[in-house]
């Protein structure tokens, strides 16, 4: 158990393609993988097509048995995740993205925010001690067992010996709204400024901030 770990507000952080901000703002949500298939959004996909179909078709939760992964929105517990090391890296056969972590956001909201506004809904969330993307991963939909994540691996900067529970991952039912969204973190200023101009002149603006210790 690492209770002790726990951060008293944790936060969670959703990676997109800048150039995806412009439909999720006139949206007002992000959408999951299956809503993204079927109404093909403007903007770059990123991730590994083999582990997206995955997680479409096959991977479902124990928490909820009639639900696949790739019917909720992925959110992980910290930014600079393995999967943003990937497309850094930019040399994985399965990654069809080779733009880079540049044009990368990370969407960051708070878990307990998050969770009030689902049981409201209602819209059903889970999350996973490990990749959701594996075939190996357990899930949880009650907050008293967040002591069962390895925070130590979700805090770790070398996950080297920390990758599966450095995964761990926030699962929402369908949709996630927009509002919920407190900070935005970008590599540079210049992406900086494209955040800022997508951003609507009236309604939710969530701070916009440069965040190189989030990236590679």
């Amino acid at each position: 158990m690492n209770a002790v770990l726990v951060p008293p507000q944790p936060k969670i952080y959703h990676i997109a393609h800048v150039d995806r901000l412009p439909s999720i703002v006139a949206d007002g949500f992000f959408w999951c993988d299956a809503e993204v298939v079927r109404c093909a959004p403007a903007g770059t996909t990123i991730g590994m097509s083999s582990i997206k179909q995955r997680r479409l078709n096959e991977l479902r939760l124990s928490s909820y048995p009639d639900l696949h992964v790739g019917d909720c929105v992925p959110f992980y517990f910290c930014p600079r995740s393995v999967m943003l090391y990937l497309i850094y890296q930019g040399n994985h056969q399965e990654l069809a993205y080779r733009g880079g972590q540049g044009p990368i956001l990370h969407f960051e909201a708070d878990l307990h925010a998050v969770v009030e506004w689902a049981n409201a809904q209602p819209a059903r969330w889970a999350f996973t001690l490990s990749n959701a993307g594996s075939y190996f991963f357990e899930d949880r939909c009650d907050l008293a067992h967040l002591g069962e994540i390895n925070w130590t691996a979700v805090q770790a900067r070398d996950w080297r010996v920390h990758k599966e529970g450095k995964q761990a991952e926030f699962l929402l039912e369908h949709r996630f709204p927009w509002h919920l969204i407190e900070r935005i973190g970008v590599h540079s200023a210049a992406v900086y400024g494209q955040v800022v101009n997508a951003m609507p002149q009236h309604g939710h603006r969530p701070m916009v901030e440069v965040c190189a210790d989030w990236y590679y």
